[in-house]
């Protein structure tokens, strides 16, 4: 190889990371427009479920997919959130709902870091099993405790006014809170991503002896990662609270921890927008099918589209996508 070769490849490759970045910023802006028209041409409250239902994947997937972490209890953690806003706010009516979004992220939060802590130092199968067992504790604690409304859950949670101003009872201002609530979200987890702490993480999903061996707390590490995740589900389950005006034990069970695991794969686990993707086909293919005479099929449904993802493309929608952009356009 010469000389001239050798000194302008690390200038091709900036180049083609620069070319990259300015295409990543190119979609990330034109999906940014499209959010902010969605709802003139469609239903926001629709939309609204989609955004919610996206960040609770995109929280589940900073965990499986830059942490290799599969947790079967991330439900716990958005029922978390959205009971403990639902009381606050139907319980003190002067508390306005930003405050209402922030107790119980903060909840989420602490629960989160105490899952963490009980759960982390196993691997695999085990990891999974201890967080579902954690889950299920949570789940038969919300169906007891006097302040969930038990098997009814709680209903007419108040909207309130933003910062006692923005009245949420509008859908069109309540679906704006929700998508800046959904892009502040997913700002966080891309940053945690492309951050020296997210290379750690990828690096410990890839090869955790070897981190080890490097110098790095690996338990410290992932445990930061859970209790990210967590706080994110949390911010998920307020959210939706809010927005449909109730918390019910659905959000707990562990049929929704399944459904994020399905968002998750079908988008493209490990990709930023795989989970968006993932969320907004799963979301609009239960509104459908529930409309429709196979409504009583959905799970079914789901699951067949569950085990064809998994046998067919592996590396999700988004993932089998970039795979074609790369062979054909690089």
């Amino acid at each position: 190889m010469s000389d001239s070769t050798t000194l302008s490849a690390p200038g091709a490759v900036a180049r083609r990371k620069r070319r990259a970045g300015q295409r990543r910023a190119l979609l990330y802006a034109a999906l940014l427009a499209l959010g902010l028209v969605a709802p003139f041409l469609a239903y926001p409250v629709f939309l609204m479920k989609i955004l919610c239902f996206a960040l609770f994947a995109c929280a589940f997937n900073l965990l499986l997919g830059y942490a290799g972490l599969l947790s079967f209890g991330h439900a716990a953690f958005l029922a978390t959130g959205g009971y403990v806003t639902g009381y606050l706010l139907a319980s003190y009516p002067g508390l306005t709902p930003e405050l209402g979004i922030l107790a119980g992220t903060l909840c989420a939060t602490l629960l989160g870091a105490l899952f963490g802590v009980l759960s982390i130092r196993r691997q695999g199968i085990y990891f999974a099993m201890v967080t579902l067992a954690l889950a299920q504790l949570m789940f038969f604690f919300f169906i007891q405790a006097p302040f969930t409304g038990g098997e009814d859950g709680l209903h007419g949670v108040p909207r309130g006014e933003l910062f006692g101003i923005i009245s949420l009872r509008n859908h069109l201002s309540m679906y704006y809170v929700v998508f800046a609530i959904f892009v502040l979200g997913f700002a966080l987890i891309q940053r945690t991503v492309h951050s020296p702490f997210g290379q750690v993480l990828k690096a410990i999903r890839e090869n955790e002896p070897r981190a080890i061996s490097l110098g790095y707390n690996v338990d410290a590490y992932k445990l930061v990662a859970f209790v990210l995740s967590a706080a994110l589900a949390g911010l998920a389950g307020s959210t939706k609270t809010i927005v449909f005006q109730l918390a019910s034990l659905t959000d707990a069970h562990w049929h929704m921890s399944g459904e994020v695991i399905l968002m998750t794969l079908l988008g493209g686990v490990g990709t930023l927008l795989g989970p968006l993707m993932g969320a907004s086909l799963v979301v609009s293919l239960q509104h459908m099918l529930a409309q429709s005479p196979m409504g009583n099929w959905v799970s079914v449904i789901l699951g067949l589209i569950f085990v064809v993802c998994v046998l067919s493309f592996r590396s999700g929608i988004v993932g089998e996508l970039a795979t074609l952009y790369r062979k054909n356009f690089k």
